[in-house]
């Protein structure tokens, strides 16, 4: 392996952990509620304690990593993440689990916008870049369904704690191999909004727990500080997000898109476990078992997009892929308490895994496309903020339907709904693109 694939692989297994840290602990849910005495809406923020802190501190990160360097805060981050595993494989009360998660959520904000940024210098648009991206989307893909079968068998055998054991050893190897084999960079100077961050990080943790709680002083509280940000941004000469950054059509319509995606991702891999240890009666390991099916049709997702994309463009092929995941989580919707692996699990899920490894890659392409090489940082900072806040948001509004209504079959309906949407805007984008087109001839 040589050249810029070394840094790759490296860059690459950090991204497989982020994710793989948001699923590893669905299958471990039940137990940690168990050890911990945590309510269904506590173990919610045993996930969004991770989700959200990492969603909405990603600008921050990305940011840092174009003003500081790339590897330097890649480097920091990593050493964060490590910290919080730690941490979390220790604590002894909820509460410390969940602060914990945060770090770790902390620590996945600086590591995964500049991994992404080192990528995109890496690797300038054309061939390389493409390839580079679907490895990237497979591992990511890898990492959520790799995430739910390593909890299932650590659990099992281990005990819940062990899952954040497994995560703090592989984060402690990619810091050395960081080292070694990661090249560094040039920071690229200029000030950081701080305040931005601040406000930001606040406006989204309160709608949050607006949407967990119910609550709409918390949602109003989320939206002002949200909107305060937003305006500030267009005044401010270093702002955390550029709002040039979102003129640019393709990288607004990825966005806009991953976040939709985003929802359905993380609801499928807090569902999916629950619904097949709650109501199939599976064990953790069968439970992580059952859902390779959902791993490869990821990874073959993955890697047949950027051939599509070569051949179609890219906006057909997303409208496609979010049409297969809403159509793959409409047949999950059945949730039936019995039946056949193939109908129930494997089929669906070939469905789902391939529309997510579609989608997530081509968006994640298309995030890039047009912006300037000192910005791949904020580039990746910013499709990774959609797409984790996007979940965060997407989850928090799920639960209370599975709760109140047709339990997990209403989740993934839900589900099915939000990526039905996204692929009904991919095509409205699609052929309002090529409306302007013609007229531009």
């Amino acid at each position: 392996m040589q050249g810029p694939w070394r840094p790759l692989a490296v860059v690459a297994t950090a991204q497989f952990l982020v994710v793989l840290t948001t699923s590893i602990v669905n299958v471990a849910l039940p137990a940690i509620g168990q050890g911990l005495g945590l309510s269904p809406a506590g173990l919610s923020w045993v996930v969004n304690a991770y989700v959200l802190t990492f969603g909405a501190l990603l600008l921050f990160g990305g940011r840092l990593g174009d003003v500081l360097g790339r590897r330097r805060i890649f480097l920091a981050g990593t050493t964060v993440f490590t910290a919080g595993s730690v941490a979390a494989g220790a604590a002894a009360s909820s509460w410390t689990l969940i602060a914990a998660r945060g770090v770790q959520g902390f620590g996945a904000a600086l590591l995964a916008p500049t991994a992404l940024g080192i990528v995109l210098t890496l690797f300038p648009a054309g061939g390389g870049r493409a390839r580079a991206i679907s490895v990237w989307g497979a591992v990511s893909g890898l990492g959520g369904a790799a995430g739910v079968l390593l909890s299932g068998v650590l659990t099992d055998l281990l005990g819940w704690r062990s899952v954040f054991a497994a995560v703090a050893v592989v984060s402690a190897a990619i810091l050395v191999a960081s080292w070694l084999l990661v090249p560094a960079d040039r920071p690229g100077g200029g000030c950081i909004d701080v305040t931005g961050a601040a406000t930001v990080t606040s406006g989204l943790v309160l709608v949050t727990v607006g949407l967990t709680q119910g609550g709409w002083l918390w949602l109003l509280s989320g939206a002002l500080l949200l909107l305060i940000f937003a305006l500030a941004q267009t005044r401010i000469t270093h702002p955390l997000l550029r709002p040039g950054m979102l003129r640019i059509r393709t990288v607004a319509t990825a966005n806009l898109l991953m976040a939709l995606l985003g929802a359905a991702w993380l609801s499928v891999f807090f569902f999916l476990p629950l619904y097949q240890q709650k109501t199939l009666g599976y064990s953790p390991v069968r439970a992580g078992l059952t859902q390779l099916p959902l791993a490869l049709a990821i990874i073959g997702g993955s890697a047949l997009a950027p051939r599509l994309a070569r051949r179609y463009g890219a906006t057909t092929p997303v409208t496609s892929a979010l049409a297969a995941l809403g159509v793959g989580l409409l047949w999950l919707a059945r949730t039936p308490a019995a039946g056949s692996f193939l109908t129930v699990l494997a089929a669906p899920s070939l469905l789902v895994g391939t529309g997510m490894g579609m989608a997530f890659v081509l968006l994640t392409e298309m995030s890039a496309d047009g912006v300037a090489a000192a910005d791949a940082g904020l580039a990746g900072g910013l499709v990774n903020t959609t797409r984790q806040v996007g979940g965060a948001l997407g989850l928090a509004a799920l639960i209370p339907l599975a709760s109140t209504t047709g339990g997990y079959g209403a989740a993934f309906a839900g589900a099915a709904a939000i990526a039905g949407a996204g692929a009904a805007l991919a095509f409205v984008l699609r052929t309002a693109s090529r409306r302007v087109g013609k007229e531009n001839v």
